[in-house]
């Protein structure tokens, strides 16, 4: 580093303000090749340019960049856990060349346990790739731990990556076929119950194990250390690091998540959350979906006992106006739902979920009070925060991001999206059809219903040979050939899926 370079710096450093925030260190070309996080960007920075520093513990690749800085930027935040959200999305837009996380090096693996699953698995992965999971790790030598975890196998009766448990029942599965039955020596047939013991004594296993490495690990780093082999001393302090924070995760994650936690157990904890009167056993969630203001339309699923009832999905088309108004078509679609709910004297559901925020909560509501009709519980849930309101006077909650109950809603409500997309794709899909067909001189508007109704699609009417465009009513010898030669020389293809519910 050059005396101008570091004058530089030492002028950067010197202006940083004492406040939380992410940094980017910068090499001669510009490129980020460090990003880091800071409770107070100052004091953070400034020890990567104190002579002082050069003899401590530092990660050595950390300790071989420093020369490379000639320059860096600083972005202030208001909060750490925002600059620790922030270091993260920079990580992945640049993934600077000298960041290091011991946690994602090839040589150290972790435990994941899918405990948000009914029956979760232990598997051997290298990152932490969700945060709906527990971990336990990180650990050094894979082959000893892929013999401990086949070890836990016959001892505690969990299942592996490997397994392909069977539903034999609601809430009853086949854990292996009878050959691998009579290997592993446990009962095969459980229920969700049963193997949550199962799972939360493997989970006691490994972190018994996780906290015993542990202290090997730190009597290594402090005799290194001693020894004043400090690059190793250094490497056995980072993997210390990531494994007292994998721990510290895993004793968070657990005070929220019961490894027990059936479907009725997250239907209690929802309840729960809430703040229900009774438990929220069947879920109908509503979602509007349009095009660029265009075919608008909505949609309405229903959860039961926390799974999705599909035959009891609505689909929608605004009808009360025309153009592009969320709230309005909210206020249409359930206002229709629960009017004919009403006359037919058939029960409300539990709760009732809207795709959205303040608005779309009280576009909802609206329509009850219209229809002089007692709402059932109700919420809406804003997907950029995840924030969940109510209609009345209590204020807006945000549960843990790894709390079953927010899952469930996150899943309801991204069912909702889809399916109302998937709606709004084959409207817009029919309107390219009968656009093309509306091409053809030799055909009206019954004759293009006709053929649609019978071939389905515009694929399946293409493929259709003449004899079988004849059997259309309506359609002769001559004018089918005409069709086949008009579709085979069209370059358009729109496949359209049957709709698999009923349209309001």
């Amino acid at each position: 580093m050059s005396n101008e370079v570091s004058s530089k710096i030492k002028s950067q450093v010197r202006a940083l303000p004492h406040k939380p925030g992410v940094y980017l260190m910068k090499d001669r070309l510009g490129n980020v090749i460090y990003v880091g996080k800071a409770k107070d960007l100052k004091k953070r920075v400034s020890t990567y340019f104190q002579p002082s520093r050069k003899n401590m513990i530092a990660q050595p690749k950390v300790r071989s960049m420093i020369p490379l800085i000639t320059h860096f930027e600083t972005i202030e935040v208001k909060s750490e856990a925002e600059a620790l959200l922030l270091e993260g999305k920079l990580l992945k837009e640049y993934k600077p060349k000298y960041n290091t996380d011991f946690v994602d090096n090839k040589q150290f693996l972790l435990v994941k346990v899918d405990v948000q699953n009914p029956l979760p698995r232990f598997r051997l992965v290298r990152n932490r790739n969700d945060q709906q999971s527990q971990y336990y790790g990180p650990f050094a030598r894979a082959g000893m731990l892929k013999k401990t975890l086949r070890e836990m196998r016959s001892e505690y009766g969990i299942l592996l990556a490997d397994a392909r448990p069977e539903e034999i029942e609601p809430g009853r599965y086949r854990l292996y076929d009878d050959m691998r039955r009579e290997i592993y020596g446990h009962e095969n047939t459980v229920t969700v119950e049963s193997y949550a013991e199962r799972v939360k004594q493997g989970c006691e296993f490994l972190e018994g194990k996780s906290r015993e490495y542990l202290k090997e690990l730190e009597e290594q780093m402090q005799e290194k250390a001693a020894e004043h082999r400090f690059e190793e001393a250094a490497e056995l302090r980072d993997l210390v690091k990531a494994m007292r924070l994998t721990l510290e995760r895993t004793k968070k994650f657990s005070t929220t998540v019961n490894l027990k936690m059936s479907p009725e157990g997250v239907l209690e904890r929802l309840k729960e959350a809430l703040s229900l009167d009774t438990l929220p056993n069947t879920v109908e969630c509503f979602d509007i979906s349009h095009t660029g203001g265009s075919f608008v339309v909505a949609s309405m699923v229903s959860f039961k006992g926390g799974k999705p009832s599909r035959g009891d999905y609505r689909r929608f088309r605004i009808k009360g106006f025309v153009g592009n108004d969320d709230f309005r078509s909210m206020e249409e679609v359930v206002g229709r739902r629960y009017q004919r709910l009403h006359d037919e004297g058939k029960a409300f559901p539990d709760l009732l979920v809207v795709d959205g925020g303040k608005g779309q909560v009280t576009a909802a509501l609206r329509a009850f009070l219209i229809l002089d009709i007692e709402p059932p519980p109700m919420i809406g849930l804003a997907k950029k925060l995840e924030t969940i309101i109510f209609p009345d006077n209590r204020p807006p909650l945000n549960l843990p991001h790894d709390d079953p109950a927010l899952f469930l809603l996150q899943r309801i409500r991204d069912e909702a999206h889809r399916f109302a997309n998937t709606f709004n794709a084959e409207l817009r899909s029919k309107k390219i059809r009968e656009t093309i067909l509306m091409d053809f001189q030799g055909l009206g508007k019954v004759r293009r219903t006709a053929l649609m109704d019978k071939f389905k699609s515009l694929d399946r009417l293409k493929k259709a040979s003449i004899e079988e465009l004849q059997t259309v009513e309506g359609i002769g010898r001559k004018l089918a050939t005409q069709l086949k030669e008009f579709l085979e020389s069209s370059g358009n293809s729109s496949k359209h899926q049957k709709p698999s519910a009923q349209d309001h």
